[in-house]
Protein backbone atom coordinates (compact mmCIF):
# COMPACT_ATOMS: atom_id res chain seq x y z
CA UNK A 1 0.00 0.00 0.00
CA UNK A 2 1.37 3.41 -0.94
CA UNK A 3 1.03 6.19 0.91
CA UNK A 4 -1.64 7.16 -1.20
CA UNK A 5 -3.87 4.41 -0.71
CA UNK A 6 -3.64 4.76 2.69
CA UNK A 7 -6.81 6.08 5.08
CA UNK A 8 -6.58 9.79 5.72
CA UNK A 9 -7.37 9.45 9.13
CA UNK A 10 -4.00 6.85 9.71
CA UNK A 11 -1.55 9.66 7.91
CA UNK A 12 -3.18 12.08 10.58
CA UNK A 13 -2.28 9.70 13.64
CA UNK A 14 1.33 9.35 12.21
CA UNK A 15 1.91 12.81 11.42
CA UNK A 16 0.58 14.06 15.24
CA UNK A 17 1.80 11.05 17.43
CA UNK A 18 5.17 10.26 18.32
CA UNK A 19 5.27 8.72 21.57
CA UNK A 20 5.03 4.78 22.77
CA UNK A 21 6.76 1.35 21.35
CA UNK A 22 7.79 1.16 18.18
CA UNK A 23 7.75 -2.36 17.55
CA UNK A 24 4.81 -4.89 18.55
CA UNK A 25 1.57 -5.57 17.55
CA UNK A 26 -1.33 -3.14 18.44
CA UNK A 27 -5.20 -4.23 19.09
CA UNK A 28 -8.65 -2.56 19.06
CA UNK A 29 -11.78 -2.86 19.03
CA UNK A 30 -14.66 -0.41 18.81
CA UNK A 31 -18.70 -0.36 18.83
CA UNK A 32 -21.00 1.84 18.27
CA UNK A 33 -23.65 1.03 21.06
CA UNK A 34 -22.90 -1.33 23.66
CA UNK A 35 -24.29 -3.84 21.62
CA UNK A 36 -24.22 -2.38 17.89
CA UNK A 37 -22.17 -2.48 15.16
CA UNK A 38 -18.42 -2.41 16.09
CA UNK A 39 -15.10 -3.03 14.41
CA UNK A 40 -11.78 -4.62 14.96
CA UNK A 41 -8.63 -3.43 14.04
CA UNK A 42 -4.09 -4.54 14.62
CA UNK A 43 -1.04 -3.13 13.44
CA UNK A 44 2.32 -5.03 13.55
CA UNK A 45 5.37 -2.78 13.29
CA UNK A 46 8.86 -3.20 13.53
CA UNK A 47 11.23 0.31 14.52
CA UNK A 48 7.52 2.24 12.96
CA UNK A 49 7.42 0.33 9.80
CA UNK A 50 4.43 -0.97 9.15
CA UNK A 51 4.79 -5.04 8.46
CA UNK A 52 1.01 -5.57 8.57
CA UNK A 53 -2.56 -4.43 9.41
CA UNK A 54 -6.00 -5.64 9.52
CA UNK A 55 -9.26 -4.70 10.56
CA UNK A 56 -13.08 -6.15 10.13
CA UNK A 57 -16.16 -5.40 10.90
CA UNK A 58 -19.20 -6.87 12.59
CA UNK A 59 -22.89 -5.65 12.46
CA UNK A 60 -24.25 -6.75 16.02
CA UNK A 61 -21.73 -7.57 18.55
CA UNK A 62 -19.87 -5.62 21.54
CA UNK A 63 -17.12 -3.20 22.50
CA UNK A 64 -15.28 -6.30 24.51
CA UNK A 65 -15.82 -9.08 21.68
CA UNK A 66 -14.44 -6.63 19.38
CA UNK A 67 -11.64 -6.62 21.39
CA UNK A 68 -11.28 -10.22 21.60
CA UNK A 69 -11.65 -10.05 18.17
CA UNK A 70 -8.22 -7.82 17.47
CA UNK A 71 -6.34 -10.12 19.42
CA UNK A 72 -7.46 -12.94 18.30
CA UNK A 73 -7.17 -11.44 14.64
CA UNK A 74 -3.74 -10.81 15.67
CA UNK A 75 -2.64 -13.80 16.85
CA UNK A 76 -4.03 -15.57 13.58
CA UNK A 77 -1.57 -13.65 11.52
CA UNK A 78 1.65 -14.11 13.80
CA UNK A 79 3.73 -17.51 13.08
CA UNK A 80 3.88 -20.08 15.52
CA UNK A 81 7.36 -18.91 16.20
CA UNK A 82 6.99 -15.12 16.47
CA UNK A 83 8.93 -13.67 19.42
CA UNK A 84 6.88 -9.91 19.69
CA UNK A 85 4.87 -8.25 22.13
CA UNK A 86 1.25 -7.65 21.44
CA UNK A 87 -0.25 -4.65 22.83
CA UNK A 88 -4.08 -4.10 23.60
CA UNK A 89 -5.74 -1.14 26.06
CA UNK A 90 -8.32 -3.32 27.22
CA UNK A 91 -7.50 -4.48 30.50
CA UNK A 92 -10.16 -7.08 30.71
CA UNK A 93 -8.68 -9.02 27.49
CA UNK A 94 -5.17 -8.79 29.12
CA UNK A 95 -6.11 -10.32 32.58
CA UNK A 96 -8.24 -12.56 31.10
CA UNK A 97 -5.12 -14.08 29.19
CA UNK A 98 -2.69 -13.86 31.49
CA UNK A 99 -4.53 -14.52 35.03
CA UNK A 100 -7.76 -16.07 34.60
CA UNK A 101 -7.87 -18.51 31.45
CA UNK A 102 -5.58 -21.18 33.34
CA UNK A 103 -7.42 -21.47 36.07
CA UNK A 104 -10.93 -21.09 34.20
CA UNK A 105 -9.92 -23.84 31.62
CA UNK A 106 -8.99 -26.20 34.98
CA UNK A 107 -12.60 -25.67 35.86
CA UNK A 108 -14.01 -26.80 32.88
CA UNK A 109 -14.41 -23.30 31.82
CA UNK A 110 -16.34 -22.28 34.54
CA UNK A 111 -15.39 -19.10 36.40
CA UNK A 112 -16.75 -18.49 40.58
CA UNK A 113 -18.88 -15.55 39.69
CA UNK A 114 -21.41 -17.01 37.13
CA UNK A 115 -20.80 -17.83 33.22
CA UNK A 116 -17.71 -16.36 31.13
CA UNK A 117 -19.01 -14.31 28.98
CA UNK A 118 -18.18 -14.53 25.21
CA UNK A 119 -16.73 -17.64 26.26
CA UNK A 120 -16.13 -19.12 22.56
CA UNK A 121 -13.90 -15.78 21.75
CA UNK A 122 -11.78 -16.27 24.91
CA UNK A 123 -11.15 -20.07 24.33
CA UNK A 124 -9.77 -19.30 20.86
CA UNK A 125 -7.70 -16.44 21.99
CA UNK A 126 -6.19 -18.79 25.03
CA UNK A 127 -6.01 -21.71 22.53
CA UNK A 128 -3.75 -18.98 20.14
CA UNK A 129 -1.77 -17.35 22.61
CA UNK A 130 -0.66 -21.10 24.05
CA UNK A 131 0.20 -22.00 20.57
CA UNK A 132 2.40 -19.04 20.43
CA UNK A 133 4.41 -19.31 23.19
CA UNK A 134 6.91 -16.36 22.39
CA UNK A 135 4.06 -14.04 22.24
CA UNK A 136 3.91 -11.48 25.30
CA UNK A 137 0.41 -9.97 25.88
CA UNK A 138 0.48 -6.52 27.66
CA UNK A 139 -1.51 -3.68 28.34
CA UNK A 140 -1.33 -0.49 27.18
CA UNK A 141 -3.22 3.10 28.09
CA UNK A 142 -5.54 4.18 25.38
CA UNK A 143 -5.27 7.55 24.23
CA UNK A 144 -2.19 8.80 25.74
CA UNK A 145 -0.21 9.39 22.51
CA UNK A 146 0.83 6.36 21.83
CA UNK A 147 1.66 6.38 17.77
CA UNK A 148 0.39 2.55 17.09
CA UNK A 149 -2.78 2.22 19.91
CA UNK A 150 -4.13 5.44 18.10
CA UNK A 151 -3.43 4.27 15.18
CA UNK A 152 -5.11 0.31 15.63
CA UNK A 153 -8.33 2.69 17.41
CA UNK A 154 -8.42 4.66 13.97
CA UNK A 155 -8.50 1.03 12.63
CA UNK A 156 -11.09 -0.69 14.35
CA UNK A 157 -13.45 2.66 14.75
CA UNK A 158 -13.12 3.44 10.84
CA UNK A 159 -15.38 0.62 10.17
CA UNK A 160 -18.30 2.94 11.92
CA UNK A 161 -18.08 5.98 9.69
CA UNK A 162 -18.63 3.88 6.38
Amino acid sequence: MNGSDRNPELEEVLARYSRGPTSGVFTDGSCEGNPGPGGWGFVWVQEDEVLLERSGYEPDTTNNQMELQALIEAYRALPRDAEVTVHSDSQLCVNTINQWAAGWERRGWKRKGGPIKNLERVQELWALSNDRPGVTLEWIKAHDGSKWNEYADVLASSWLRR
